[in-house]
Formats: C-alpha cells, structure tokens, sequence
C-alpha cells in the first residue's frame, strides 16, 4: 500500500519505518521542515530518534497535502492534545476509502474522547478507523527487537488488515474489535508509571513497584469496563503487557518523569527539559475526571493527580493510599 504516517516523533518514524521495510511505499509528515530533511537526506530522525538508521525508501515531508496524496493508510501518530487540530487540516487530503489508523495513546482534554473517537469526528467514518497499541518501545520496533502488538478496529476485516500491513518477522500483530479495552489499557497505563516511577525515586523498593503495578492493573480495569470494554482485553498486550514494559522500563518518559518526582523534583523544572511529550502528565487530569464522571474508584491516579497538580509530596501520598478502609481484594 502507499502509506502516510502524520507526525514525525520518536514513535511515528519507528512506525513509518517498519512500514517502509514491509514494502510499503511510506511517506512521514513532520511538522518542522529540520526532522524531514535530516530523514531525507542522512536517513535518520535526529531529533527524536538519533543514531538509528531509517530505510532509504522512506521519504519524509512538511507539506501535508504531500504526505497524504493518494494514500491507502493513513497512520496518526502526534501528541493527543494535538490530534484533534492536526487531523482536522489533514481530512480535505485524505481518501475516502483510506484505511486510518492512531497509534497515539490518549485522552482529549475537555471532551474526555479517546484518539479513536477523536478520528471519526475528524475525518469521517468509523468503520475504517483502527488503532494499534502494546507493549513497545519506540528506539527497540526501529532497531527491529522482537515485539509484539494489537491491532484494534471495529471489525474483523478492518482490524485484519491493519494487522497484515504492520506484521514482520520481527513485528508481531494480534488483533481485536475491543477499541474501548485496547485504547483505556493504552492511556491509563501512563499514569501508573508515573506512580510507580515515583515509588522507584522514593526507593521504596520491588515490593511496591509490584502492588503498584498489580493495583493499577485493577484501576484501569475498573474504568475500561464502566466505559463497555471487554474485562479480558485488559489482561492482553495492550492492558497488562503495555503497563508493565512502561512501569518498569527505563525508556519509558512517564517511569523517567515519576522517577525525578520522587527524588524530589518539581513538576514544573522536569517538563521545561522534556523535548518529548509524557502523555501522562496531560492523561492524569483528564482520566481523573472521566472516572470521576463515571463513579469509577481509581485511588494511584487520584493520588499521582495530587502530585502532579495540587503539589503534594509524593511520600504523602503512600500514608493516604495505606490509610485506606480495609477491603477484599476483588469486589
């Protein structure tokens, strides 16, 4: 197929690149003209993901109607924040028969939607919108380390294809038709590496870093399945799998940024030295309120939302959580 991939981050390029080395003719649109001249010309994205080296087939542009130009695939992979605006002035560009896909994680501020959700009112039809989640790390599916993911769409046939087109000796795709569960898994898990990056920084020690994950796995699964997901897709790769590689990876940015919080820095001087996006800060906030929405008890995300915007020290936050009223362990 011809491909387009729109947004040129660390994660982007890594995907643009496996679809260019499937024998797809790849196209990636950066916002900055920099990055798409460095991939051009030296086959390498500097910027977000320096030292490694990109397919020669895959061409790289700033011009979106460039990008997109008769494109079969359509990959959305910019900052959640920014989908919305970014995919609006993309749609005049896109095909009608386009298969589009996100590979952002992410809720939209305001109005609590999902990337997915963000894409059909953006460009039309649901039907022939997926998603692509799991277990990966931007710099290992580039360098080809064996991996394994999702691929989520309304339908069989729909997610079939975005399987086929990902899928690699060294890139593995399952699928599903469980958006919800695939995309919540997805967003929420970037919240508790915060707060297990933070247990980490406090030297707590594996035992926590366990109940963490363990805990979370709960949380998150409380609120995919108030919001109609399949409780099982959220033991899967995009569920537990993707949580425990961003809890407990060090190439993750959301473990890296709970990590200096609980070595006591504030949240202010870490992100004014962040070049990329750790999608949980943003998430945080705005799964707080969709759970508050839906009467979902989610306690390490209402505790990391203390930390990270009514400046609690996060030390405070283990005495609150232990605190607790005693409880089953399942309700």
């Amino acid at each position: 197929m011809k491909a387009a991939v729109v947004g040129a981050g660390s994660w982007g390029t890594a995907l643009a690149a496996v679809l260019a080395k499937n024998g797809h003719e790849t196209t990636i649109w950066s916002r900055g003209a920099e990055v798409a001249d460095t991939i051009n010309e030296k086959h390498e994205n500097k910027v977000y993901l320096p030292g490694i080296k990109l397919p020669e087939g895959l061409r790289s542009t700033s011009d979106l109607r460039d990008a997109l130009s008769g494109a079969e695939l359509v990959l959305a992979v910019v900052p959640s924040h920014a989908m919305r605006e970014t995919m609006q002035r993309a749609a005049e560009f896109i095909s009608r028969d386009a298969l589009v896909v996100s590979a952002s994680k992410g809720i939209e501020d305001g109005t609590f939607e999902t990337m997915f959700e963000v894409l059909a009112e953006s460009v039309g039809g649901e039907d022939r919108i997926g998603v692509i989640s799991g277990p990966s790390f931007a710099a290992e599916v580039a360098t080809e380390v064996p991996t394994v993911v999702v691929a989520a769409a309304r339908t069989e046939p729909v997610a079939e294809k975005i399987q086929t087109a990902f899928a690699n000796d060294r890139l593995r795709v399952y699928r599903s038709t469980d958006i919800v569960g695939v995309e919540i898994g997805g967003v929420v898990k970037n919240v508790m590496a915060i707060a297990t990056g933070a247990s980490d920084g406090l030297k707590f020690g594996h035992n926590a870093r366990a109940a963490t994950i363990t805990r979370g796995l709960a949380e998150i699964t409380r609120l995919a399945v108030a919001l109609g997901a399949e409780k099982e897709t959220l033991y899967g790769l995009s569920g537990l799998g993707d949580l425990v590689l961003t809890c407990t990876g060090d190439l993750s940015r959301n473990r890296q940024l709970g990590l200096r919080l609980g070595r006591g820095e504030n949240i202010e001087g870490i992100l004014e030295g962040m070049r990329m996006v750790a999608e949980g800060v943003r998430n945080t906030r705005a799964v707080k309120e969709l759970a508050d929405r839906h009467g979902v008890e989610m306690p390490i995300v209402n505790a990391t939302y203390k930390v990270l915007y009514e400046g609690m020290a996060p030390e405070e936050c283990l005495a609150e959580l232990f605190g607790r009223p005693l409880k089953p362990e399942f309700d």
